[in-house]
């Protein structure tokens, strides 16, 4: 037999096998993500990322045991990184021109009077006080992220340091900061 014929022959049932796990599993595993998903199109927009990667993954050399399982293994990391791409938005931005223009939301109008301008001052001081206060790793990935917009990708690519590790320090960033603010914010009733 021809070494061509054996190979379409390999590749054939290799796409059988897929077809026929495809068309087993989708009940199940699309269930399982719009339990955890909302939005249908975004739950299915998963299932397909998901069956994606199974194509990829099952026409490697290694073979993927218990597939079932690898499966949902997979659909719940695509469903948490959903999740995470969503906290990494960006803060809503002002058409204020400020530099602090992320606090926008926040911050009282300067144009609301003098006691707001007052209030504006005291918190841009604590503010910078406080992110003063952390760590440089913490601080130089929270301005990145925050203030510049940059992505959490993007840093570690530049910066040779994992996601993953980028997401902590911004965490115990923001967890600082919030601490750190609350009561002067409480003080002006914001």
């Amino acid at each position: 037999m021809d070494t061509t014929l054996v190979a379409d022959a390999l590749m054939a049932e290799k796409d059988n096998r897929i077809t026929e796990t495809i068309s087993r599993e989708r009940g199940r595993l699309g269930d399982f993500i719009r339990r955890r998903v909302a939005d249908p199109g975004e739950a299915e927009d998963i299932l397909q990322d998901v069956f994606f990667e199974f194509v990829e993954a099952y026409r490697l050399p290694e073979p993927i045991e218990q597939i079932g399982a690898w499966l949902f293994r997979v659909a719940r990391n695509r469903i948490i990184d959903r999740f995470r791409k969503k906290k990494e938005e960006l803060l809503p931005q002002t058409t204020d021109a400020d530099d602090d223009e992320w606090l926008g939301l926040a911050l009282p109008s300067p144009e609301s009077g003098p006691e707001a301008a007052y209030a504006r001052s005291v918190l841009l001081a604590e503010i910078t006080s406080a992110l003063d206060e952390l760590p440089k790793a913490q601080r130089d990935v929270f301005i990145a992220h925050e203030l510049e917009g940059r992505s959490f990708k993007d840093l570690a690519a530049e910066s040779g340091v994992a996601v993953n590790t980028l997401l902590a320090r911004k965490r115990y960033a923001v967890l600082h900061l919030r601490a750190r603010l609350q009561t002067i914010y409480d003080e002006f009733n914001l």
